[in-house]
């Protein structure tokens, strides 16, 4: 028989300071989900303390009474959208970079990439002002625009690589049949990166579902425009001064359940994507 590899003690440190993360990670999001059952006297009493009774009140009074309802909508359909024309544009600038050679390709990939280093938060001056003169002020519409560029350049440098793997031979083999490029690229190429599109689609749905910063500067002033995370950072402002800290624990945990399921579903493809791109 062959003998076991004993484990290290590096194997060990790093296991180690794994469960310490994750300790990290689902405390705090397990106090989360029970202050959101508890009274304002046990949220400040002690944290590690159960709940007396189940109570559903705060969940109802954050959906109605906060609007939390509104704002999930106009969160999932700012993101839809948002997500559907990053791919879809990302994609397709990611083929053409990655596997077409034409004047100015390295430029305009760089470019992308350069993106990827110049935080939002500068830009928010500049958009605010695009974004007014285009009449797209507080609209949904501006704010998907925003999205999809804020988006473009991780999105276009993750799946240009992933496109430079895939054999050039299918495509070839495509042309050959008489297959045009845009035909090439959907029913032949695409397909084949589903790994990393199933992967980097999932970053921006969390990506653009979290976004604060953009939807503050750019829907500042109809709440029923606000999506989700603007809508989380006036529960707590009403919280502070009506002293309903359930009702903002409701409202987080509204906020935060649909992103872990969506990820919890599609953990094993991201981690497929991520894999399978690192090992091309």
């Amino acid at each position: 028989m062959r003998n076991k590899p004993k484990p290290s003690v590096f194997s060990g440190l790093s296991h180690l300071a794994l469960v310490i993360w994750a300790l990290l990670i689902i405390l705090p999001l397990l106090w989360t989900f029970l202050a959101a059952f508890k009274n304002n006297t046990e949220i400040f009493g002690d944290a590690l303390q159960l709940p007396a009774e189940v109570r559903w009140d705060s969940w109802a009074r954050a959906w109605d009474k906060a609007h939390v309802g509104t704002y999930m909508i106009n969160t999932v359909v700012v993101v839809f959208f948002g997500t559907a024309g990053t791919m879809l544009f990302g994609s397709m600038a990611a083929y053409v970079l990655a596997r077409y050679t034409f004047p100015g390709q390295r430029l305009i990939y760089l470019l992308f990439v350069a993106g990827m280093a110049f935080p939002v938060f500068l830009a928010i001056g500049p958009l605010f002002f695009v974004v007014k003169q285009f009449g797209l002020l507080d609209s949904h519409v501006g704010l998907v625009i925003v999205y999809i560029a804020y988006s473009l350049p991780f999105t276009v440098f993750f799946l240009a690589a992933f496109f430079r793997t895939l054999p050039e031979a299918v495509a070839e083999a495509a042309k050959i049949d008489g297959a045009s490029h845009t035909r090439t690229f959907f029913q032949v190429m695409l397909p084949m990166a589903k790994p990393g599109i199933i992967s980097i689609t999932i970053f921006n749905v969390l990506g653009q579902w979290n976004q604060y910063l953009l939807p503050l500067a750019l829907v500042p002033g109809d709440k029923e425009k606000w999506v989700i995370t603007q809508g989380i950072a006036d529960i707590s402002t009403i919280a502070g001064y009506e002293a309903d800290w359930p009702a903002l624990f409701a409202a987080l945990n509204l906020a935060i359940i649909p992103v872990l399921v969506v990820y919890i579903i599609f953990q094993r493809q991201i981690q497929s994507g991520l894999g399978a791109g690192a090992l091309k």
